[in-house]
């Protein structure tokens, strides 16, 4: 089994959008030093015990083991947290308005969650390089994750996880712009990355503008990512839309792909065990999908590429000029 830190990412050769929006709004916002400055109460609250806190990670510490929500306020914050344990959920007060710029804990990410769960709704992340080229918003490594309505952008990856085959992901309403990499002869970034989770869920949430890799990476044994949409128009050296390399179950529905010019591969816009068969992909359901190259780009490509094997339930889709509806590889 391939670890996501590790593993040599497989290099491959090779408009019109229902979007979904996050419905967050660029705001200007203060550095947390400037709030701090002016007097004002510390910025992190936990809202159970209504104690305040000047660090993100002391407000993780005072949960603990435990259960508990941190309220954060509007700001630009230069800051990270590692949670350990618990279930903690990292909120913004007013969503849209809290940005997480450039900070790392551990060299990963500005949230490292191996507790039992982790909620994380209405942050920004952004800016975030690290020297392994992994900088990530969230890095998770252990336990359940939920993200809602939360954005991801100009960093190395959105989110990176570890394996958890008893862990669930849900991601809900979140918008990952500018985010990927695959250069310096490192393995790659994408703008998601999971390891071998028991499922992973995204739904109406917005990929855009990748800078490499893929958008969607997943080795968990069940997906669904429905109602989002995948707008590669501007994408640079930008891979699959939807990578599963490791087989899955599930279901990928009532989402729209648009495939730009500037491709390292553009044989296909999903794939499916390219890089061994480590779960069934039996009665993965693909329908209902809206796929197509963006004004100006003419060339062949695969809607579905498939190594597994298995029999997929393959349903109707809208496909556009010059893309084929599955190959068998």
């Amino acid at each position: 089994m391939m670890n996501p830190f590790a593993s040599r990412e497989r290099r491959h050769r090779g408009q019109r959008l229902a979007v979904f929006l996050l419905g967050i709004a660029v705001v200007a916002t203060i550095p947390v030093t400037a709030l701090l400055a002016q007097g004002q109460r510390s910025p992190y609250t936990v809202v159970e015990t209504g104690r305040s806190y000047q660090a993100l990670q002391q407000a993780v510490n005072a949960i603990g083991e435990g259960t508990g929500t941190i309220r954060i306020e509007p700001g630009v914050y230069r800051d990270c947290a590692v949670q350990q344990a618990g279930d903690v959920g990292f909120v913004a007060q007013v969503p849209g308005k809290t940005t997480f710029d450039g900070a790392a804990c551990e060299g990963k990410a500005a949230i490292v969650a191996r507790g039992r769960s982790t909620t994380v709704e209405g942050l920004i992340f952004q800016n975030i390089r690290v020297p392994d080229a992994n900088g990530s918003g969230i890095r998770l490594e252990h336990g359940n994750l939920t993200v809602r309505q939360s954005w991801f952008r100009d960093s190395e990856q959105g989110i990176l996880s570890a394996d958890d085959p008893t862990g669930a992901v849900l991601i809900e309403k979140s918008t990952f712009s500018r985010l990927g990499r695959c250069d310096r002869g490192l393995s790659c970034a994408h703008s998601v990355y999971f390891g071998d989770y028991g499922s992973v869920t995204i739904r109406r949430s917005r990929f855009e503008a990748g800078r490499g890799g893929h958008y969607v990476k997943s080795r968990a044994g069940r997906v669904e990512v429905t109602q989002s949409s995948f707008d590669d128009t501007a994408g640079k050296t930008t891979n699959y839309m939807i990578d599963l390399p490791a087989g899955a179950t599930g279901r990928i529905a009532d989402n729209v792909f648009v495939q730009g010019l500037d491709k390292e591969n553009y044989s296909a816009f999903i794939a499916i065990a390219a890089e061994g068969k480590t779960h069934p992909s039996t009665g993965l359901a693909i329908v209902g999908n809206d796929a197509r190259f963006a004004p100006g780009v003419s060339r062949s490509s695969a809607f579905v590429a498939d190594w597994s094997g298995d029999k997929l339930a393959l349903g109707a889709n809208a496909l556009g000029s010059g893309l084929s509806r599955f190959e068998s590889r």
